[in-house]
């Protein structure tokens, strides 16, 4: 293959819209196109997407970002595939059709249920073997759900007439034309129901949430050719998968034992490369299967905070305090000190290290005194806080003390943010100076096995520099602000607790 004249074509499924980016032979984005898609919410705690819309707006997003850069669809070399994980759609083998919304990852429906298996001992169990705990944050639980309550579900899935998949696995079905039904490595380790020691799906845990293996999609490794794309009557080969943070993981070249990266988005989300080898939490981090690339399997720890940039989201959409998500910056520097004020942010539970699926947003020191200013450094605040627990439970899972932690997703723009996270933590946050590392990972993988790139150090000798924070706080004044975040952690942890 000659890439001189060739892109990747770059799918980033996201939680709350769908892109496409046209990323050429140097891993500079020639094009990109962006398209946000409903989010539904039928009951508090629910989240839907419709998985046709998702489709579509993905589709708008291919056209259109060829159309952007005035390139055809024979220009495309691969498709790499990047998306929001857990997210679980199934569907109809037959019509192609969902028989019910997409059910997205923060949705708490099954809390219920996930604390009855929790109750009846099965956490040691399917920690052991998934790498995961139990929580509504996965796709088990969500397959059950729709088998229980879509009318006749249960039925024709024992028949074979239905399909599983997460977002990445409903994508290549349509790109397919439904001939084929795949999922990656990374993706299966997040649905609750793959041993990724032994490296396929767990007929124990699917005969305990009774759920059918033909439901199953196949496991293909990361970077792979896996299937063609049939776009326009042009056939393209799709050779890279990844659930988001993994790609992101892999897109920040995060490719040693040791080497940690945290992508803000929607949730937060931070990973450290534990190479070879599947490193068991004792601090209630999850154990995920990082890639699998040339025949190994790498593997990652990682920590999920559900409310990360969705915190701003509702400042704008639900408080109406700014007109779009950049303005929160300029409002949150209009309070210097965060006075006291502190938000967590659980409007869906809280995620590593606590694991609470009761918890839901709380505020605490509030006065007379406390203005629009105050609530938006505190919700700022809260995504740094919420990234020290997390990066505080890797630390002492791996033995070691993080000077650099890698940064990307769309707040890395938020100055005041960094700045303030780099002061907490107290160590160096790099931000790189392509921000689309999510993006990216999808395409060096897919890139890899096409012979797009030749290898690996090829794909580093593009990375350019980036942009550094270091830490400048004092440490009484940094163990003050943690002392009152952890004081309204547990006050939020307290109020689940039925008297």
């Amino acid at each position: 293959m000659n890439p001189e004249d060739k892109y990747i074509l770059a799918l980033d499924q996201g939680t709350t819209s769908s892109r496409s980016l046209l990323i050429d032979k140097y891993g500079q984005v020639a094009a990109t196109s962006q398209l946000e898609f409903t989010q539904i919410f039928p009951q508090p705690g629910w989240v839907e997407h419709n998985a046709e819309e998702i489709w579509q707006s993905q589709y708008h997003t291919i056209l259109e970002v060829l159309d952007k850069a005035g390139k055809g669809l024979d220009k495309v070399a691969c498709i790499g595939i990047t998306n929001q994980r857990e997210t679980t759609v199934v569907w109809d083998r037959i019509s192609g059709k969902p028989i019910y919304n997409a059910i997205v990852w923060q949705d708490r429906r099954t809390s219920a249920w996930c604390q009855e298996l929790i109750d009846k001992g099965y956490s040691a169990a399917i920690q052991e073997r998934t790498g995961l705990i139990i929580d509504a944050y996965f796709s088990a639980s969500k397959i059950r759900w729709i088998l229980d309550n879509v009318p006749g579900a249960s039925l024709k899935a024992q028949q074979g007439e239905l399909a599983f998949g997460t977002i990445d696995s409903w994508l290549i079905w349509k790109l397919t034309q439904g001939k084929k039904h795949l999922t990656d490595v990374t993706n299966a380790s997040r649905t609750m129901l793959y041993n990724i020691h032994r490296l396929e799906w767990d007929i124990s845990l699917l005969t305990m949430f009774g759920i059918p293996e033909s439901m199953l999609p196949t496991v293909v490794p990361s970077s792979h050719l896996s299937a063609n794309a049939e776009i326009g009557g042009v056939v393209i080969p799709i050779s890279g998968i990844a659930g988001d943070q993994q790609a992101a993981l892999f897109g920040q070249l995060c490719l040693e034992p040791g080497m940690v990266k945290n992508t803000y988005g929607t949730g937060c989300f931070m990973l450290m490369n534990t190479g070879l080898n599947a490193v068991h939490s004792q601090n209630n981090l999850l154990t995920t299967i990082a890639w699998q690339i040339n025949g190994h399997t790498f593997y990652a720890l990682e920590g999920s905070v559900f409310i990360g940039g969705a915190v701003v989201q509702w400042l704008r959409d639900g408080l109406k305090m700014i007109e779009d998500a950049p303005k929160v910056e300029k409002l949150a520097l209009m309070a210097p000190e965060n006075e006291g004020v502190y938000f967590v942010p659980a409007f869906t539970g809280l995620g590593a290290p606590y694991w609470n699926q009761e918890a839901r947003g709380s505020m605490y020191g509030i006065t007379r005194g406390t203005t629009q200013s105050h609530i938006a450094r505190a919700a700022l605040e809260s995504i740094a806080y919420q990234t020290f627990d997390v990066l505080n439970a890797m630390e002492r899972d791996s033995g070691t003390s993080l000077t650099v932690l890698k940064v990307d997703g769309g707040a890395t723009k938020n100055a005041l943010l960094m700045q303030f996270q780099s002061d907490i933590l107290e160590c160096d946050l790099v931000v790189p100076s392509n921000s689309e590392t999510t993006a990216m990972g999808a395409a060096y993988l897919a890139g890899l096995a096409t012979g797009f790139w030749p290898s690996i150090e090829d794909i580093k000798s593009m990375v350019r520099p980036a942009r550094v924070y270091h830490s400048n706080l004092e440490n009484e004044k940094r163990s003050a602000l943690l002392d009152g975040w952890h004081r309204a952690v547990r006050a939020t942890i307290e109020w689940t607790k039925k008297i």
